[in-house]
């Protein structure tokens, strides 16, 4: 009898103790929102709307790819004096290729070549798995809240402490900081959207900075595709020939 007891006892046991192994850690959490944010390999169309404090607004369309973790091209449609160039991404290392200048310019990730809040490293972003690690997370109400921390210097924020939806797990807000513990921007993610093929994703990225008072900038999604590319669509000699990929 004892022994049947025992055995029970150590069957819920183990189921108990399979269900806490099964459970999401932080880290898995967050490589769901890289993938359901952006698959690993796609194309896509983006607006980016610069919001001056007076009301006045710029505006850009991009067309965007990405191959792996770490490899973004952005090719810039509109407006007239900006189409042709392009800007490309290989892990930390960043360039902007302008139309009959020389070689491609090396460019960092606070910098802008648009800008506006949105810099280069939001503009050409990595999943965030790639950059960072994350140290905690609770669950409150509808939302994970994750703690994430630069993986390297390298990264431009220091730290980031995101809200991630629960059912679609994808970014609600995320604020930056630096690594004096100062708030850079907040960004802010909304109107999940099905794009197809199993992308089911905000649709629109709006961000603003205590350090850019007044100032806002959005970023608009659109027409997110699955799609593989050449390794050589990567590189500073491909840069002029981006547009005949569309």
């Amino acid at each position: 009898m004892c022994s049947k007891i025992i055995k029970v006892f150590c069957f819920f046991f183990a189921m108990g103790l399979s269900s806490y192994v099964v459970a999401d850690s932080g880290e898995e959490i967050l490589l769901k929102v890289d993938r359901n944010l952006q698959p690993t390999s796609y194309e896509m169309y983006r607006k980016l709307i610069n919001i001056e404090p007076d009301g006045s607004k710029k505006e850009f369309i991009l067309y965007t790819i990405k191959k792996g973790q770490d490899n973004m091209v952005a090719l810039f449609l509109d407006p007239p004096s900006e189409k042709g160039r392009s800007t490309l991404r290989l892990g930390d290392n960043m360039w902007l290729y302008i139309p009959n200048v020389g070689k491609p310019l090396r460019i960092t990730s606070l910098q802008s070549v648009v800008g506006g809040v949105f810099n280069n490293s939001d503009i050409l972003r990595l999943d965030y798995s790639v950059e960072y690690d994350t140290k905690s997370y609770v669950t409150e109400k509808e939302n994970y809240i994750l703690e994430l921390k630069a993986k390297n210097s390298m990264v431009a924020y220091d730290r980031l402490k995101m809200w991630v939806d629960i059912k679609h797990l994808v970014p609600t807000k995320i604020e930056a900081y630096a690594v004096s513990g100062l708030l850079i921007k907040t960004l802010h993610y909304s109107k999940i959207t099905d794009f197809g093929n199993g992308v089911v994703r905000p649709a629109l990225l709006q961000t603003d900075s205590p350090l850019y008072k007044n100032y806002k900038s959005v970023m608009l999604f659109s027409k997110i595709t699955k799609r593989e590319f050449a390794d050589e669509v990567f590189s500073l000699n491909y840069l002029p020939r981006v547009e005949s990929l569309r």
